[in-house]
């Protein structure tokens, strides 16, 4: 056998380790200092040139380089990470929340640590117990829990961000619930509903609230006593919707529309009603709230205010974001997410009822 044929030694055809790229490599290749390196990819490129700032993230895309968190860490004694707490970590509306949080989070450099405190004040606190020294922040939804029970143990710690909650001695942002039941109802109004049921949500949610104050508001010319009666419990589950919605088709006389405080109520109405053989929307018009991914897809397709959860879930990281890296404020911010009236094939006139059809 020729010398050019023979067989390397085995030890000779072992894969050559890849060094790894770290920042000192990224600074030299972009002639910069490892200062200037580490503010931009450390989300404070707002401190260096823009030009240097685009110079800096193309090398580190250019070389694959990936920042050792646990260093990092050590060094500005962060963990990179952020706490959710919320009331159920079950269902659409959470899991929107949750993912737009988880999107922001991750292009900042950041993890997510989630958990579900059930609505209850004593679980909570024994969650954020937990979390404590092992999340550099924190956003909390709490709307069923009293802000005073919080406010002690949370504040002196970590940066909050309170969801759907409304404090002037913390950063929060809400939805606008009150306007997006206006809206609803003006829209059921003006098809030429007069009857109109609505299926509340827990009594102590202040979301819940918000949105049965736009119904009675609405309900106002009506006379007060009849929005009483056409207001049917609920605790924001498909169950509780499906079960208001046999109550509310019994009455006599039967409302003409059902607007649900929430989507999955509506979504349990929907059901409810193809169980009895209530046609929908052409013997009973149903709306919701928050427009859940799957409203669009339910037959029929579910008329609702959209609230864009997920942005939602962006804007307070991006608030907690604002409060980890220094931005100091005078006053707390209070932001409030708009809200869009979409109409779909589940709501219609009254009046298109077939002749001598009962109502």
């Amino acid at each position: 056998m020729a010398a050019s044929e023979r067989i390397a030694p085995r030890s000779r055809r072992r894969r050559r380790r890849v060094p790894t790229v770290t920042i000192h490599d990224v600074a030299a290749r972009a002639g910069v200092s490892v200062a200037t390196v580490s503010r931009v990819l450390g989300g404070k490129a707002e401190l260096v040139r823009e030009e240097t700032s685009r110079q800096v993230l193309a090398v580190a895309k250019s070389l694959h380089y990936v920042p050792n968190v646990a260093a990092r860490s050590l060094s500005i004694r962060r963990s990179q990470t952020i706490g959710i707490v919320l009331p159920d970590v079950h269902g659409e509306f959470f899991s929107e929340v949750i993912r737009g949080i988880d999107v922001a989070a991750r292009k900042a450099g950041y993890h997510i640590l989630v958990s579900g405190s059930h609505s209850d004040a004593g679980e909570m606190l024994e969650v954020l117990e937990t979390m404590h020294g092992r999340v550099d922040g924190l956003v909390v939804m709490a709307p069923d829990v009293a802000l005073a029970s919080l406010r002690e143990p949370l504040v002196p710690d970590l940066p909050l961000v309170l969801l759907n909650s409304a404090d002037r001695d913390l950063d929060a942002i809400t939805i606008d619930n009150y306007g997006g039941a206006r809206a609803m109802m003006r829209h059921l109004g003006e098809l030429g509903h007069a009857r109109i049921a609505f299926i509340k949500g827990p009594q102590q949610n202040g979301d819940a609230r918000e949105r049965l104050r736009g119904f009675r508001h609405a309900m106002r010319p009506h006379g007060g006593g009849a929005a009483r009666v056409l207001e049917f419990d609920g605790d924001f589950t498909e169950e509780s919707g499906y079960e208001a919605a046999k109550f509310i088709a019994a009455r006599k006389p039967r409302p003409t529309a059902i607007f649900a405080a929430n989507d999955s109520m509506a979504i349990g109405a929907l059901a409810a009603l193809t169980d009895i053989g209530v046609a929908v929307p052409r013997a009973m018009s149903v709306a919701g709230f928050d427009d859940i991914p799957i409203a669009r897809y339910v037959a029929p397709p579910l008329t609702t205010i959209r609230v864009d959860i997920a942005e939602l879930g962006r804007r307070a990281f991006a608030l907690l974001l604002g409060a980890l890296g220094g931005q100091g404020h005078l006053q707390h911010r209070q932001e409030c997410i708009g809200t869009t009236l979409v109409v779909r094939k589940s709501s219609a006139s009254p009046r298109a009822r077939k002749k001598g059809e009962i109502s």
